[in-house]
């Protein structure tokens, strides 16, 4: 292994651990704790940092995992969380690669993978309830994804690119994207990430 893929495995797995540990911090706060969805920072910190291929791969884990360990999230909550962190990562990652490097882009990023997360996750729960023969209205879609995740929302949106600048900026996270040709150069009003 090159160093540079034995960094990301340490920095993935970081995450992982980061993703199972958060929700005991989030859990002393009962009115919001759940709300903060603490799961989903780390999952999103690996595709930005680790890639696309990482970021899913802890995404996909991060809840069943944490539900053998600990017995939380319940069944079958772990799995709808583990499709929707899995696209978390994924879109992250995928998104980050894609588009260009400056801020406003690593923020549509951010964004269209939560959006794209959500998505899965209603999709997934409205297979799962229409199979039991129950309905799975938009009103209830936009209570769990939304509205009670508003406060998580917000958290991920204010710390997410601000942790992946710093850790750009300070040199501390190699950029596992396709590099920018030479010839691009960034306007003077726009950082680049």
């Amino acid at each position: 292994m090159k160093k540079s893929a034995i960094q990301t495995l340490v920095i993935a797995a970081m995450l992982l651990a980061l993703a199972l540990l958060l929700p005991f911090l989030t859990g002393q706060i009962p009115q919001i704790g759940s709300m903060l969805s603490p799961m989903h920072l780390p999952v999103l910190l690996c595709g930005f940092l680790c890639g696309p291929l990482w970021g899913f791969a802890v995404g996909a884990v991060a809840a069943p995992l944490r539900f053998v360990l600990f017995g939380m999230p319940q069944v079958p909550m772990c799995f709808f969380m583990a499709a929707e962190m899995a696209v978390y990562g994924l879109l992250a990652g995928l998104l980050y690669r894609i588009f260009p490097k400056k801020i406003p882009y690593l923020y549509a990023s951010l964004l269209l993978a939560m959006i794209g997360g959500r998505l899965v996750y209603g999709a997934v729960s409205w297979m799962t309830i229409a199979m039991d023969g129950g309905t799975y209205t938009l009103n209830a879609f936009l209570a769990s994804t939304v509205v009670g995740a508003w406060p998580g929302i917000l958290l991920q949106i204010l710390l997410v690119p601000a942790i992946v600048i710093a850790l750009k900026h300070a040199k501390r996270i190699g950029d596992r994207t396709r590099p920018q040709a030479p010839s691009q150069k960034s306007p003077e009003n726009q950082e680049t990430v």
